[in-house]
């Protein structure tokens, strides 16, 4: 159980970093805005951090009434999220989009692409979405929901600071380069993906 602020958000981060994979978003939020100035760039930046804080607050405090509604147990949940965020684990490893192309068509024809496609569904997606409403079960007191609202918080800051760096740290690294540690998030998600369907087999 989540009974702390500091354990509530050390784990909540960490959990989730590797899934919204801010290093991932990078090439694509770039190419998307490569029209723009630096200024709208940053702003852009800044409203899919707080966009990406939104979305996963929202699920935090009211996913479990989703749950409920449609009569999901939480083993259930472990397993579909394992099964979901391993099939965006294996698409970093092969090197695949997590957006289909049609989802990428619409996208660069868009003004503003804070809500989608970067907010939803690059950065913040179902399998973060069910990551975070599996926390939020184990949390036993309102400080340990605090601990995970201020680690989305430093996520969505980190987010920040990745879209608007992030440029030159991958046109320095290269196609290969992002490419490899873009692998490296992806097997660190893939084994998170294992625990979670293992952890989900296992409450049954």
């Amino acid at each position: 159980m989540l009974k702390d602020l500091p354990s509530a958000a050390v784990a909540t981060f960490l959990a989730l970093f590797p899934i919204v994979n801010p290093f991932g978003g990078v090439p694509l939020f770039f190419s998307l805005t490569s029209s723009m100035s630096a200024a709208e760039r940053r702003r852009t930046a800044l409203k899919t951090a707080g966009y990406v804080i939104a979305i996963l607050v929202v699920f935090l405090f009211f996913g479990r009434f989703v749950l409920i509604f449609f009569g999901i147990s939480l083993p259930v949940l472990k397993i579909a999220g394992g099964l979901i965020v391993a099939n965006t684990a294996w698409g970093m490893v092969t090197g695949n989009s997590r957006m289909t192309l049609a989802e990428t068509d619409e996208a660069a024809t868009k003004e503003d692409i804070s809500l989608t496609p970067m907010a939803m569904p690059m950065l913040s997606g179902p399998g973060s979405l069910g990551v975070v409403m599996g926390l939020a079960a184990h949390a036993d007191s309102m400080v340990a929901y605090l601990g995970m609202v201020v680690a989305i918080v430093a996520l969505g800051l980190v987010v920040y600071l990745f879209l608007c760096l992030g440029g030159p740290l991958v046109k320095r690294l290269g196609p290969t380069g992002a490419g490899a540690i873009n692998r490296i998030f992806g097997f660190l998600l893939l084994a998170i993906a294992v625990q979670l369907v293992w952890d989900g087999v296992a409450d049954f």
